[in-house]
């Protein structure tokens, strides 16, 4: 089975009740489109896992995120295809998330991440964002 290496940005920031809120996708495009995933893209060919997400980011959504804690390496197999996705949290350091390739976008809090219709790879790795943001404060209710 092929192997897709991809990498995926959750993009944080803080409300007005200073909760930290994600930012979410929605695909306009392919095999999944109208599932909501973590935006990002594949890795190219001798390409670090952080230089390929800042470039998917800057082409997809317009915008200079920079890249933070690495949160998890999900493996999934799709009926096609088995994806390796490197994942980790973002900041936005320039720009305004201009949606280029998806048809939608949300930003969620910690209680709402779980209202959209993730992708079955990115729903794996909610429990961890959740836990993560949880246990280190950047959520507060």
């Amino acid at each position: 089975m092929k192997t897709v290496n991809v990498v995926a940005a959750v993009i944080t920031a803080k409300n007005q009740n200073n909760e930290t809120i994600i930012f979410s996708t929605q695909r306009g495009y392919g095999e999944f489109k109208g599932g909501w995933e973590f935006p990002g893209g594949k890795v190219e060919i001798n390409e670090k896992p952080q230089d390929a997400l800042t470039r998917e980011i800057k082409e997809e959504l317009d915008t200079i995120v920079e890249v933070g804690q690495f949160i998890d390496q999900i493996e999934y197999d799709y009926p096609t295809f088995h994806l390796s996705m490197k994942c980790y949290f973002c900041q936005v350091k320039e720009g305004d998330l201009i949606l280029k390739e998806h048809q939608d976008a949300k930003w969620l809090t910690v209680d709402q991440i779980e209202e959209v219709d993730w992708l079955p790879a990115d729903v794996t790795l909610i429990s961890k964002i959740k836990d993560y943001i949880c246990k280190n404060g950047f959520h507060s209710k």
